[in-house]
């Protein structure tokens, strides 16, 4: 046995090994998976806009009038009209002065940390932020200081020690894994206490939190706050991309520093199109809005009624905590014989301890799927072996957040 093949055997057994699913026909509430018809209840497709007519329309006039591809990075041959369009939109969206695409949400965290930091300096991640921030921060040549998730007083603490440093405070706004926001207003105080910059990532956020879907940085009336905010065009928007949204200063800045957007193919024009057209509906339908918030508040309920811990003040995205990895894999699977695709979430995207399944809403659910969903995932939870006399055990709860007992040093992105 080849050292890959054993380390293919052992992720096996321990419940890490992945596979790709196959999904037939357009993203939607239903699709065909591996064949067979089941509820998506794990998707980003947030406001149902991947499949909308008037996005996919957009994007086929995009390539009949641009072509498919753009030919190189903007910086060379790549730089396009709609391009321009979309940036100028995305800025107006933001209340920013600018705004800068990137190929992808990964391209644009991983480009943005190590642009705005240099050795010497401090970087400030909360501890549960998307592995994107994570790497972003490891190729930075930048110091990392990781706090405790969503501890204010724990980032007090080590912008403290650092002062004198230049410092970035990097922080999602709406967590991918868990469906909590970050103290932002707290975050910008202590910004300006000790003179750092902020960096928010608002991709799971836009089109599903704040005043017409503009994110959790509008929600916290911090618009022109926040130096860099960064966004997904694949999520809400049911597109492919990113974008940076900051000052015309730091836009410049980036155009000549960030690897990702220097050396980067610019993104397809149809992806492009598709993504305007996707803001646009939702800048026209706010309701869309409204009715993911009300799906996400019905699902909540009726997962409480079925014995399960959640949030009653989260938002789209619902984690139900397992413990191991094997556990959450095997309900995922006895959900998908009954028709629900809820995807087990395991190591590394979260701690060994809080493998779960990852729930998401979407405002193109009907109710009664998912009253549907939640009755299922209760049988699911059962059939895995997840019963006591009073139904749902305390495993399904929201994640715990961790103290760092070790306060006395600077820590270094694990």
């Amino acid at each position: 046995m080849t050292d890959i093949e054993q380390h293919l055997a052992d992720l096996e057994d321990r419940g890490l090994y992945r596979r790709m699913r196959l999904i037939s026909g357009p993203q939607g509430a239903r699709v065909l998976l591996d064949g067979k018809p089941v509820l998506v209840m794990c998707s980003n497709n947030y406001l149902g806009l991947a499949d909308h007519p008037r996005v996919r329309e957009a994007a086929a006039e995009a390539a009949r009038r641009w072509g498919v591809g753009s030919s190189g990075s903007r910086l060379i041959s790549g730089n396009m009209t709609v391009h321009r369009r979309l940036e100028k939109r995305l800025a107006e969206f933001k209340g920013t002065e600018a705004a800068l695409l990137f190929g992808s949400g990964y391209l644009a965290n991983t480009g943005v940390i190590p642009a705005l930091t240099r050795p010497g300096d401090v970087v400030f991640s909360d501890e549960y932020n998307h592995a994107s921030i994570v790497d972003g921060c490891r190729l930075s040549k930048a110091e990392v200081f990781v706090y405790d998730h969503a501890d204010l007083e724990h980032l007090a603490w080590g912008l403290r020690q650092a002062r004198g440093s230049g410092s970035l405070i990097v922080t999602d706004s709406l967590f991918s894994m868990d469906g909590d926001v970050a103290p932002l207003e707290g975050i910008i105080e202590l910004a300006r206490d000790h003179d750092a910059r902020v960096m928010v990532d608002e991709a799971h956020a836009v089109g599903c939190v704040g005043p017409g879907g503009r994110g959790a940085v509008a929600a916290a009336g911090l618009t022109g706050e926040v130096d860099v905010i960064v966004g997904t065009l694949g999520k809400a928007l049911g597109s492919y991309g990113a974008y940076v949204a900051c000052d015309t200063q730091v836009a410049r800045f980036l155009v000549n520093e960030s690897r990702p957007f220097i050396f980067s193919t610019a993104p397809a024009p149809p992806v492009a199109a598709a993504a305007l057209e996707a803001l646009e509906i939702l800048i026209a339908e706010p309701r869309r809005v409204q009715r993911l918030r009300q799906n996400g508040e019905l699902f909540r309920r009726e997962l409480v009624k079925h014995g399960f811990e959640v949030d009653p003040a989260g938002r789209q995205i619902v984690p139900l905590i397992t413990g191991d990895a094997k556990s959450a894999m095997t309900m995922t699977e006895k959900a998908l014989e009954r028709g629900v695709f809820a995807q087990g979430i395991r190591p590394p995207t979260v701690p060994e301890n809080l493998c779960r399944l990852r729930v998401s809403v979407m405002a193109s659910h009907k109710p009664d799927e998912l009253r549907a969903a939640a009755r299922v995932l209760a049988q699911a939870a059962a059939d895995a072996g997840f019963n006591d006399s009073t139904g749902m055990p305390g495993e399904f709860a929201a994640p715990p957040r961790f103290i760092d007992d070790d306060e006395d040093r600077l820590a270094s992105v694990a």
